[in-house]
């Protein structure tokens, strides 16, 4: 079977509105069908009653023509009353009087008896039907007994009329009752159309709303209004609205990162240009070569700023949650930190509880871990201590990295989470390192925050939700 003769192929080619017609007017159609077919069959049932009801007033009418006289019978049926039983020329009326049954004494044709059918009791009429000279005939029957004890007699009479006329109720009966039927279809489809219609409309103005957005306003993602539609359609628009409020922060988070590498990125790179044209000037090696270690440091400190700048990027986006050992996390970014942290001379601990789970992303909180541990080593300073922590508290979980070195002033504080901002002029930083700590935490449901330690020194923690219900509550 191709794809063009499949269903699923045919629906993907047709509209909602002609879908929506389809699945409503061919029921309608089949109902309609059957209707008319039982529409029939009861005009069938109705014009059988007629025939019935007529052939057995007939029978008995002419059976009280003949009336039995001893052991005789005296016939009364003048020329009137067969006039009556034959006045209708398009309906064959054929008559009977046999005694005994079969026997012919009067009428206009010989009637076949009942084949395979109990005969009535007396004055009770049968109904049968019966080929009379190979035509279907409807026949009412009926016997009457005379005569005295000693010789019983009995006397047949029938009836029989053409099917012609029944069939002509039955097509009378049938078209008064399907002419309704027909006209409530067609009434019943104009109201199906009308209603498609109608409640496709809200659909059409919100094509309507997307489609009046033209190419130069393709960056106006503002939210689709659609307060007076239905339920569905609203909720259709909800989603429309979220997705373009994901792409409009997306833009947004792309834009302000291109704008900050292109800003963060100038200084550094002219610098590397200007130190590059005096190093090809130089033909002193000494000068040539503080030239170059110019050019080098100028290089480590774009790349770690492109590093810094595609983290804080890669942090910005949804982050997916899965169960894990934070604190056993923790003990291993501190013993990758380890041997740096004996070089410079600083004392690096962990405290805290041995297992710790929580809903989070390991590569970002290593990531965070990372930034805050290479912060505290970098201004702490030679002979301070360092100290990881990983405590739970209800249901938050507390990541903290402390040190007892110089700290930050009360008017500093405010704002180690801005971007590009630094309290130092150590080289080497670029001012991201805790804002994408703030980043990560708020991606994981939680915040971070930057405290003064005691007598001196600097703590910055992050409060995370163990679980998804936990980052709801706060």
């Amino acid at each position: 079977m191709t794809l063009a003769s499949s269903p699923e192929h045919l629906g993907q080619g047709l509209s909602l509105k002609r879908q929506l017609l389809l699945w409503l007017l061919l029921p309608q159609l089949v109902l309609f069908l059957v209707g008319g077919a039982l529409a029939y069959r009861i005009a069938l049932s109705y014009a059988e009653k007629a025939i019935d009801q007529s052939l057995t007033q007939s029978v008995r009418s002419l059976a009280r023509q003949v009336k039995p006289i001893g052991s005789g019978l005296l016939i009364d049926f003048p020329r009137a009353a067969q006039d009556i039983i034959e006045q209708d020329p398009t309906d064959r009326v054929s008559y009977m009087v046999s005694s005994p049954p079969g026997s012919f004494l009067l009428g206009n044709g010989k009637l076949p008896g009942p084949t395979g059918v109990l005969l009535p009791q007396t004055q009770e009429a049968l109904l049968y039907n019966a080929q009379v000279d190979g035509k279907p005939m409807r026949v009412a029957l009926l016997e009457v007994d005379y005569g005295d004890a000693g010789s019983p007699q009995r006397m047949r009479v029938q009836v029989a009329k053409s099917l012609t006329v029944q069939k002509r109720l039955t097509t009378e009966l049938f078209a008064d009752m399907l002419a309704p039927l027909l006209l409530l279809g067609v009434v019943l489809s104009v109201l199906v159309y009308g209603g498609i219609s109608r409640g496709l409309q809200p659909l059409t103005r919100l094509q309507a709303q997307l489609g009046d957005r033209r190419d130069q306003e393709l960056f106006d993602l503002s939210p689709i209004e659609m307060t007076q539609a239905p339920q569905e359609v609203r909720a259709l628009a909800g989603a429309v609205n979220h997705l373009l409020t994901a792409v409009r922060r997306s833009l947004g988070q792309e834009k302000r990162f291109l704008n900050d590498a292109a800003h963060q990125l100038r200084t550094p790179l002219a610098g590397l240009i200007s130190q590059t044209e005096l190093a090809l000037g130089e033909s002193d090696p000494q000068a040539l070569h503080a030239r170059l270690t110019k050019v080098l440091a100028g290089a480590q400190r774009s790349a770690h700023l492109v590093h810094q700048l595609l983290s804080l990027a890669r942090n910005e986006v949804e982050v997916s949650l899965q169960p894990l050992d934070v604190a056993t996390l923790a003990r291993e970014v501190a013993r990758d930190w380890t041997p740096r942290a004996l070089k410079a001379g600083i004392d690096l601990g962990f405290e805290g509880e041995d297992h710790l789970s929580l809903d989070g992303e390991a590569f970002s909180l290593r990531e965070a871990l990372n930034n805050l541990i290479d912060n505290a080593l970098t201004y702490a300073g030679a002979g301070s201590e360092v100290t990881i922590k990983v405590q739970s508290h209800g249901n938050l979980v507390l990541l903290e990295v402390a040190d007892n070195g110089q700290g930050l002033s009360s008017d500093d504080l405010p704002h180690v989470f801005e971007r590009f901002w630094r309290a130092s002029d150590v080289p080497g930083g670029c001012g991201l390192g805790l804002a994408i700590v703030a980043e990560i935490a708020q991606r994981h449901g939680g915040q971070a925050q930057v405290l003064a330690a005691q007598p001196q020194g600097l703590r910055v923690q992050l409060w995370l939700p163990i679980s998804h219900d936990a980052a709801a509550v706060l």
